[in-house]
């Protein structure tokens, strides 16, 4: 009875709420100004600490320079292997992370550059030249001119194509596991960056006297505090700011938490929109006292609500733009049923961990080849209707002979792999449709934008696990490409 008639509300923890999440940004002006802070002031997430990191050799090249940026685009963590600094920082400039390694010298390759790492990708080459007088751009070849005589500068494809590949990919697989998971809050090494991700959303915002925080302990997070129907309040939450970019999990199958409660029926939610008091993706999961239990949240069984009832006409969770994350104790279910394991009063879940999963294996090693590896020496080739690259293999040092035994290391390696075989590359402007084959016999061109967007894309799809194919681009420009559709038409190797 006495939890029943309390009923006196915190004005200035329903004031802090707000100001936390900014849901009015005159209130943290009001508060910078009083506490004589600026928002620059403000520590940054702990986000980048707690993914892996996707490693790119190569980074300063065509391709490689264009992965980065889409790579950074998306809010992922990137290291680019280089092997001058200098050089590197003035084509990638001062946020990235840079790692000095050379891909021929094995020695170089060390538990430093593949640290955190949770996937590679390759877009190492030698450098092709034309000789005086002639012309890089190969679209020309196909019109009968046949004087493209390009020639090998700097080292050669055997140390580069083959040995350097092997070398990186040999290195790779003590750090590339199977497993298709991807860790997105780490509670077991906390940090202060950690701590200021999450703030209390308590039933205070609707005039009621529940309390939590989220307090971190040395290999733990502790979501805890007293949750009180008075006031016709009775929930407790954490939930994070905004996330921008936001995460983006697609391809995976949902979220996995790692925690141990007291009994209780709890929540998660996702939200894919930046709004206060918007939609919100929800699911409950229960817990035994005292004991540590691996909870699996499928994206597909996530209940789209808002304030408690559910949205039936709400389209299902989009999982590539996961902006916040919220963990909730509450006396109801949805549309006014009641918690059956819910009881007032104090209250303790303890987090491990909070990973992405997935059923299906997707690529670690993305490798850019070149169409046309096969074809030196096969039989039935007129080399006069073939590309330079392929017409002059000899010449170039067997370049793409080379390439093939590269890519042959990285399927013995049993690391989970994508072989992107592009057609000859231009520095045309991007956002054409694709051109899927397999079996080595297509030609034409792809711009390098397309490839740097084909790799990054790779890693996100189960179905190009394994898988090896050609690629040319299409006569259309793509408004919307289903990359699932796409890389379903191919056959694993």
């Amino acid at each position: 009875m006495a939890d029943q008639n309390r009923s006196q509300w915190d004005l200035g923890r329903f004031i802090q709420t707000l100001t936390y999440f900014e849901v009015f940004p005159c209130l943290n002006w009001i508060q910078q100004l009083i506490q004589g802070r600026s928002q620059d002031s403000q520590l940054p997430t702990d986000r980048d600490k707690n993914m892996g990191v996707i490693l790119v050799a190569g980074a300063t090249g065509g391709v490689g320079r264009r992965v980065v940026k889409r790579l950074l685009a998306r809010g992922e963590k990137v290291r680019a292997l280089v092997r001058d600094i200098e050089q590197a920082r003035t084509i990638l400039g001062h946020d990235v992370d840079l790692v000095v390694a050379d891909i021929t010298k094995p020695e170089t390759l060390t538990p430093v550059v593949f640290s955190n790492i949770q996937a590679v990708i390759c877009c190492t080459a030698v450098r092709v030249q034309p000789v005086a007088g002639d012309t890089p751009d190969r679209a020309k070849y196909y019109q009968g001119v046949k004087f493209y005589q390009p020639e090998i500068v700097g080292d050669t494809p055997e140390n580069v194509e083959y040995q350097g590949v092997k070398n990186l990919v040999q290195a790779a697989a003590a750090y590339l596991t199977p497993t298709n998971e991807k860790l997105i809050f780490d509670f077991t090494h906390p940090s202060t960056e950690l701590k200021n991700i999450w703030g209390a959303l308590d039933d205070v915002v609707m005039g009621g006297v529940s309390t939590s925080n989220m307090q971190l302990g040395e290999n733990t997070a502790l979501f805890a505090g007293n949750v009180s129907t008075a006031n016709s309040g009775g929930f407790a939450s954490v939930r994070t700011k905004n996330f921008e970019p936001p995460f983006n999990l697609s391809g995976y199958e949902g979220v996995k938490l790692r925690v141990k409660g007291d009994g209780k029926r709890y929540k998660l939610f996702l939200r894919t929109d930046t709004k206060w008091d918007g939609l919100g993706y929800s699911y409950s999961f229960d817990t035994i006292a005292n004991t540590w239990i691996n909870v699996p949240i499928p994206f597909n069984e996530l209940v789209p609500v808002f304030r408690a009832k559910t949205v039936k006409d709400a389209p299902p969770i989009d999982s590539s733009r996961v902006n916040s994350w919220q963990l909730m104790l509450s006396k109801f279910e949805y549309d006014g049923a009641l918690n059956p394991q819910f009881s007032a009063g104090s209250f303790a879940l303890e987090l491990a961990s909070i990973k992405a999963y997935g059923t299906a294996s997707k690529p670690k090693f993305v490798l850019v080849s070149s169409a046309g590896v096969t074809r030196p020496g096969r039989p039935g080739i007129n080399l006069d209707e073939e590309p330079p690259a392929v017409r002059l293999n000899e010449q170039l040092g067997g370049i793409l002979t080379w390439k093939l035994k590269g890519e042959d290391s990285l399927r013995a390696s049993g690391i989970p792999y994508t072989i992107i075989r592009p057609c000859a590359l231009t520095e045309e402007v991007g956002g054409k449709s694709y051109i899927f084959e397999q079996g080595d016999n297509i030609k034409g061109k792809i711009s390098r934008e397309d490839v740097a967007e084909l790799c990054v894309q790779a890693l996100q799809q189960s179905k190009a696990t394994n898988v090896t194919f050609e690629v040319k681009e299409g006569v259309d420009v793509a408004q919307f490409i289903d990359w699932q559709q796409l890389f379903s038409e191919l056959k694993p190797d």
